[in-house]
């Protein structure tokens, strides 16, 4: 009966000890990636308002009496300053 017992107990204790335990060393990389993301989906963001401004500001000046260069120029620099926008996020 003692041994019963006794098998019990390591069992019991010895299983525990097998079990896998929670490991902090991933929250932190964990926290992160999930910070990278949310800077990723930012500058992502930034970079799509800056490009549909610069479609409008090109349609705009489509309609305009400006050449198509200078509405072509025109988008381009503000697609520049988006991107710009962007890396200062980073």
């Amino acid at each position: 009966m003692v041994r019963k017992l006794y098998l019990i107990l390591v069992l019991a204790v010895g299983g525990g000890m097998v079990l896998p335990t929670i490991g902090y060393s991933q929250t932190e990389g964990m926290e992160r990636r999930q910070e990278r993301r949310g800077d990723r989906q930012e500058v992502r963001d930034t970079r799509q308002t800056g490009r549909q401004e610069a479609r409008d500001a090109k349609a705009d000046c489509r309609e305009g009496d400006q050449s198509r260069a200078e509405c072509r120029q025109l988008k381009r620099e503000m697609k520049q300053d988006a991107r710009e926008g962007a890396r200062e996020i980073r």
